[in-house]
């Protein structure tokens, strides 16, 4: 069973990507934005039952995806689980205050106090 702590920085925005790939575009996934080392990542999956990834039939190729990804159980997880944490990240990370916290800061909700 995989865990995010043991997968790389690459596999874990590759699971991004493929999740969001699913759930934006029914499983079409563009392979144009891949690289070789995302379809070697995504075939490893593939082979272990992680997710399902291949080729979609040449009739039925539109400018959405040439490949398709299905998710596992356990794939859905995890991509659940790093969505959660990259938010948790990316909120730490944040440039701007709520109209709330700058009332609560500068006693006006229209300061951010960041232009001084």
């Amino acid at each position: 069973m995989k865990s995010l702590e043991t997968m790389s920085k690459d596999e874990r925005s590759l699971l991004l990507y493929l999740e969001c790939r699913s759930v934006d575009y029914g499983g079409r996934v563009d392979a144009l934005h891949m690289n070789a080392e995302d379809l070697t990542i995504a075939k490893k999956w593939n082979e272990e039952g992680f997710i399902e990834f291949g080729r979609i039939v040449y009739r039925n190729i539109t400018n959405a995806g040439t490949q398709f990804v299905k998710f596992s159980e356990e794939a859905w997880k995890l991509a659940h689980e790093e969505r959660r944490a990259r938010f948790n990240r990316m909120w730490l990370k944040r440039d701007w205050i709520s109209t709330k916290e700058s009332m609560e800061i500068n006693g006006d909700p229209h300061l951010s106090g960041m232009n001084s």
